[in-house]
């Protein structure tokens, strides 16, 4: 192989495929990132058997040719060479790069040890622009849990009813659910790894193009254009979500959303302090009471809002709460409460395409 490419683009798709490789690997090749050259573009792949990252580059191919190369020292060099033409080439396992004066002589391994990427059949495909997908990865991917224990749990439920798609994560303690519309006729249901969206947001840019999701037996795979991303699915039966969400409440607050998070972040510098990391609600007249305590103080907070409905009090995860907050990007929210001990239910105010429910932490009443 002997090839030559610009360092800036090489740099940018190095570190996108870098996503896809595990530190944790037990297989010493999946360390490596695949270099192929055909066809006039230098195609890049990373993978840990569970997700695979894979962008074509446009470059100046003069001799064709494929190596695998060690992922972390090969990132490094051209992260770290001047940003002019870099000159690849490779005899057998040897690569040399080279770069104005600049030149590395490395060992690599053969690309014939290199596991293939899932062939694409069976497809069944579904359009997203690249900024909804990215923001309602945002809105929902953080929900999952990190317990292993609770594998499909790891996951973001991804539904497609025709035209209606949803995307819901939960851990027990939280649960957040986007729903957008899709161009489709098919009806689908998969559970995407959360690393996996976690992975593809960092490369997803804000722009109106769309991403071609493509589901195959026991995968997903984002077509980007230029990057693919493929991901394995995982296996089990997600818990039935819309029994946990109520239609029915006793109190709605409506409440600015900034002013609430930033109440909340100061209140939770002292519930940081604690095991449980509490903060506590007093919904009551025109007002929320914002309150935590630790052994080295204790903090009040009074909010403006709107109220229909009964007094509340009330107390949460202070992390928790937060989160769904901040995942939304409207200027006012509505909470939903049903007494002490159900669910908070958050949603952006006027918008009925998210919802964000967090569990409270049962307190005795003295305690509030």
């Amino acid at each position: 192989m002997r090839i030559q490419i610009e360092q800036n683009k090489l740099v940018k798709y190095v570190n996108i495929v870098q996503k896809g490789i595990s530190s944790k690997t037990t297989l010493p090749i999946l360390d490596g990132i695949l270099l192929e050259a055909n066809d006039g573009k230098l195609k890049l792949t990373g993978t840990d058997l569970e997700i695979g990252i894979e962008s074509y580059i446009d470059a100046n191919i003069y001799e064709e040719g494929s190596i695998v190369i060690n992922s972390r020292l090969f990132g490094d060099i051209v992260r770290k060479l001047p940003s002019d033409l870099i000159e690849i080439s490779t005899d057998e396992n040897k690569m040399n790069i080279s770069c104005r004066s600049s030149e590395f002589n490395l060992i690599g391994n053969s690309s014939v040890e290199y596991p293939e990427l899932p062939t694409l059949i069976d497809q069944l495909t579904i359009n997203v622009p690249k900024d909804l997908l990215k923001n309602t990865i945002r809105q929902t991917v953080f929900a999952t849990t990190q317990d292993e224990t609770r594998p499909i749990l790891t996951g973001v439920l991804f539904e497609v009813n025709g035209n209606d798609a949803s995307f819901v994560a939960l851990d027990g303690y939280r649960l957040a659910l986007k729903n957008i519309k899709v161009n489709s006729n098919e009806n689908m249901k998969v559970v995407v790894p959360g690393r996996t969206l976690n992975e593809l947001n960092k490369i997803l840019e804000d722009e109106e193009d769309d991403v071609k999701i493509i589901l195959t037996p026991g995968h997903i795979v984002f077509n980007l254009g230029d990057t693919v991303v493929f991901s394995r699915l995982l296996e089990g039966q997600f818990l039935n979500y819309k029994d946990i969400i109520r239609k029915e409440h006793k109190t709605k607050v409506k409440v600015n959303r900034k002013e609430l998070q930033d109440s909340l972040e100061r209140a939770s510098l002292l519930a940081k302090e604690e095991k449980a990391n509490l903060v506590k609600l007093n919904v009551i007249e025109d007002k929320i009471i914002i309150k935590s305590n630790s052994e080295i103080g204790n903090v009040n907070e009074q909010l403006p809002v709107e109220i229909n409905g009964e007094d509340v009090k009330i107390a949460f995860n202070s992390k928790y709460i937060i989160d769904g907050i901040k995942a939304i990007d409207v200027e006012e929210v509505e909470m939903s409460f049903m007494g002490s001990l159900n669910p908070c239910i958050i949603k952006p105010l006027g918008e009925e395409n998210y919802t964000y429910l967090v569990l409270p932490v049962r307190l005795a009443k003295d305690d509030y």
